[in-house]
C-alpha cells in the first residue's frame, strides 16, 4: 500500500464536513436497523395468531420464538469475517436478501417444521446485518462527529417496533398472519437502494490496497458536499499518526485474541453478553411478570408500551453527548443506574407498590438501559482496526445472542424459587458487572481516528 496516499485519503475524510451524504448513509443503515426491529417485533404478535391457528403447545411457542435467535447467532458469527474479507457492501446486500427471501418463504410454510427452518434463516440474515451496519457507517464519518451519527442508528429500532405493532394490529386480524411475513419480505427491494446509494467503505478498500477505488469514492463524497455549498477544508496529513497506517497482521477471528486485542475482545464479549442478557431478561418476561404481580393483561401491555417509549430519549441524549464527553463516561454510569433502577423496579413490582410508582420506576429503568446500545454500537467498531472491525463486532454480537437466548430461560426458571424481586436482582447484577468491565478494562475512543 502507498503510505502517502493512504494518509492523504484518511486526512481528507477526517477533515471533511458532515453533510447530506453522511445523513443519507445514516438513513440507509437506520432503515436496515428498523427492518430488523420490525421482524423481531412482529413475531411476538404472529405467535399469538399462530398458536390459535395451528394449536401450538407451550414448548412449540418457545421453540418458534427462540429459533430466530439461534439464526442471529450464526449470522452474526459468519458475516463479520466475510465483511472484512469481501467488503461491507456485498455482505450487507447478501444478508438483506437472505432475510427478505426467507421471510417470504415463511408466508407459504405448510407446517410448523418448515416454518422453523425458514425462521432460522430469517434470523441468520438479521444477525448478519448487525456487524455490517455497525461497522460501515462509522468508517465514513470524521472522528469528531462519529459518536453523534453512529449513536443515532439505534433510534431506528423504535421505528421498526412501532411499524410491527401497527401492521400487526391492522393486518393479522383481517387477512391473517401469513401476510405479515409477505410485508417482511419487502426489504428485498431495499437492496437496490444499497446498491445505488451506499458506496463501499473507502477505509476497507484502502486496507485491501485498492487506493484508486477509495480515492474515487472520496472524490465523489467531497463533490457532493461542495454541491451542497459546504467548504472542503485544507487537509492536515500530520494529524494522521503512523500507527494508524495499515500494517501486515493476521486477519480473522484468531487476531481478536492476539496480545494486542485480547483484553478488549474479552471485555466487549462479556459486556455485550451481559447487556443483552439484561435487556431480554427485563423485557421478554415483563408482561407475564406484571400479571404475576396482580396487574391485568391490559395494564401489563400498557406498561410495556410505556417502557418501550421511554427507551428512546436517552439514545438521542447519548448520541449527542458521546463526542463531547466520551463513550466510557456515558456507558459506565448508565449501566450502574440501570442496575439500581432495576432493583428498585423489581422490589416495587414484587411488593404490591402502587401502579403509579411501578410505572415511574419502569420508565427510569428503560431510560438508563437504552444507553447501553446507543453507546456500544459506536464504541465497539471503534475498538478495532478496519481489517478486523466487522469481525470484532460480529464476535461481540454473537456473544450477545447467547445472552438473549439464555435470559428468558434463566429468568423463567428463577421465578419459582427467587420470586419477582429475585430475578430482577439477577438482571440488575448483569448491568453492574458490565459497568465494572467497561470501567476497568475499557479504553476511551472519543475523537479517535479509526485505525486501519
Amino acid at each position: 500500500m502507498e503510505t502517502a496516499s493512504y494518509k492523504t485519503l484518511v486526512a481528507r475524510m477526517e477533515s471533511s464536513p458532515v453533510g447530506k451524504f453522511h445523513y443519507k448513509l445514516l438513513y440507509i443503515n437506520g432503515a436496515a436497523w428498523a427492518f430488523d426491529a420490525f421482524d423481531v417485533g412482529i413475531v411476538t404478535f404472529i405467535v399469538t395468531a399462530l398458536t390459535k391457528s395451528w394449536h401450538l403447545s407451550t414448548a412449540q411457542v418457545g421453540l418458534f420464538l427462540s429459533v430466530g435467535l439461534f439464526g442471529m447467532f450464526f449470522g452474526a458469527a459468519a458475516s463479520g469475517p466475510l465483511a472484512d474479507k469481501f467488503g461491507r457492501k456485498s455482505v450487507f446486500k447478501a444478508t438483506m436478501l437472505i432475510y427478505s427471501l426467507f421471510s417470504l418463504i415463511c408466508a407459504f410454510a405448510p407446517n410448523f417444521t418448515f416454518l422453523l427452518v425458514a425462521r432460522f434463516f430469517v434470523g441468520f440474515g438479521i444477525g448478519g446485518e448487525t456487524p455490517v451496519v455497525t461497522s460501515i457507517l462509522g468508517e465514513f464519518i470524521p472522528a469528531s462527529k462519529r459518536g453523534k451519527l453512529q449513536g443515532l442508528i439505534d433510534t431506528f429500532w423504535a421505528v421498526g417496533w412501532l411499524a410491527a405493532a401497527i401492521i400487526a394490529y391492522f393486518v393479522i386480524p383481517t387477512v391473517g398472519w401469513r401476510w405479515t411475513f409477505v410485508i417482511g419480505a419487502l426489504p428485498a427491494f431495499f437492496i437496490f437502494v444499497i446498491r445505488r446509494h451506499l458506496p463501499e467503505s473507502p477505509r476497507w478498500l484502502m486496507s485491501k490496497g485498492r487506493v484508486k477505488e477509495a480515492d474515487k469514492i472520496v472524490n465523489d463524497i467531497e463533490q457532493s458536499l461542495i454541491d451542497q455549498g459546504l467548504t472542503i477544508p485544507k487537509i492536515n496529513i500530520e494529524d494522521i499518526k503512523e500507527d494508524e497506517i495499515a500494517i501486515d497482521e493476521k486477519v480473522g477471528i484468531a487476531s481478536l485474541f492476539s496480545k494486542k486485542y485480547i483484553k478488549r475482545s474479552i471485555m466487549l464479549c462479556i459486556v455485550w453478553f451481559l447487556g443483552m442478557f439484561g435487556y431480554y431478561g427485563l423485557f421478554s418476561w415483563l408482561p407475564s411478570l406484571f400479571v404475576a404481580a396482580g396487574h391485568t393483561m391490559v395494564k401489563s401491555f400498557f406498561y410495556v408500551l410505556v417502557m418501550q417509549i421511554a427507551f428512546v430519549p436517552n439514545q438521542f441524549i447519548c448520541a449527542y453527548l458521546m463526542d463531547k464527553i466520551g463513550r466510557k463516561v456515558l456507558l459506565v454510569p448508565n449501566l450502574i443506574l440501570s442496575g439500581i433502577t432495576t432493583i428498585a423496579y423489581g422490589w416495587a413490582l414484587g411488593h404490591g407498590v402502587s401502579s403509579t410508582i411501578v410505572m415511574i420506576l419502569g420508565i427510569f429503568t428503560s431510560f438508563f438501559v437504552s444507553a447501553t446500545w446507543a453507546v456500544l454500537f459506536t464504541y465497539t467498531p471503534e475498538s478495532y482496526p478496519t481489517r478486523i472491525r466487522a469481525t470484532g463486532v460480529a464476535f461481540a454480537s454473537a456473544c450477545s445472542r447467547i445472552g438473549s437466548m439464555l435470559a428468558p430461560i434463566v429468568i423463567g426458571g428463577g421465578l419459582a424459587s427467587l420470586g419477582i424481586t429475585g430475578v430482577f436482582g439477577i438482571v440488575a447484577g448483569t448491568f453492574v458487572i458490565a459497568a465494572l468491565m467497561v470501567g476497568i478494562f475499557g479504553d476511551e475512543t472519543k475523537g479517535m481516528i479509526l485505525k486501519d
